[in-house]
């Protein structure tokens, strides 16, 4: 299987609660009968409205972000007409997907429990990451697999991580995105919270030297300005 990344943006004046009908109860079973064998949706919902940890970048943030599974290439022409009859911009990736941790991989969760086309307890972070035309490639997935990875891990409440290398964009005009992370935190709590977003308990003195580490971790593979982040709800509709 092959798996597409579609990044969303609204081209309807969608409120929330709107968009995540249109997509779980429209665009979803759209698309597994269009044939995707699996199906995930991060949607920036009622539900996932949290300020972001990561610095603000001015510009249209992204309301949903649409993984699909497919057997076939070719199916993706119709998947993408199913998006666009829904009203939205997007733009897609062909990506090759390593999941880092999964629910119950770590002490900060369970294994899955919960059935296909509920929501995930929690909160997921999905950031859309351009590489600097400073590292060659190689070097930048070096630096973000082989480095920031376990930083994070070692630091972060994280009950999943999944990392999506991107192959090539796949829509006309795609954003210059070279990688897109999808990370869950088991509460908005731990997202908004500093000192359990860094892992430092209740020591002032452990969170200035683990934002120090992870500022450092992240500016080695990453500028600062380019980042784009958006809290989302998670929905695997059909794993």
């Amino acid at each position: 299987m092959d798996k597409f990344v579609y990044i969303l943006w609204d081209s309807k004046a969608y409120k929330a609660d709107s968009r995540q009908q249109v997509l779980l109860r429209q665009v979803a079973p759209d698309l597994l009968a269009a044939g995707a064998r699996k199906l995930t949706m991060y949607i920036a919902d009622h539900d996932a409205k949290v300020r972001s940890p990561a610095p603000f970048r001015p510009g249209e943030p992204m309301c949903a972000d649409v993984a699909i599974w497919l057997n076939d290439v070719e199916q993706r022409v119709v998947c993408e007409e199913i998006l666009r009859r829904a009203g939205f911009r997007f733009a897609g990736y062909l990506v090759d997907e390593s999941i880092y941790t999964d629910y119950g991989g770590n002490r900060h969760s369970v294994p899955r429990n919960w059935p296909d086309g509920q929501r995930s307890p929690g909160i997921v972070a999905v950031t859309l990451m351009e590489r600097p035309k400073r590292l060659a490639r190689e070097e930048w997935i070096w630096r973000w697999h082989g480095r920031q990875s376990p930083v994070s891990e070692a630091m972060q409440p994280r009950t999943r991580y999944i990392r999506n290398l991107v192959i090539k964009a796949v829509t006309p005009n795609a954003p210059p995105y070279e990688g897109i992370v999808e990370e869950a935190y088991p509460s908005a709590r731990h997202v908004t919270n500093y000192f359990l977003f860094y892992g430092a308990g209740k020591n002032p003195v452990r969170l200035v030297w683990n934002l120090i580490v992870m500022l450092r971790s992240v500016t080695a593979f990453l500028d600062l300005h380019r980042i784009r982040t958006t809290m989302t709800s998670e929905y695997i509709l059909k794993s």
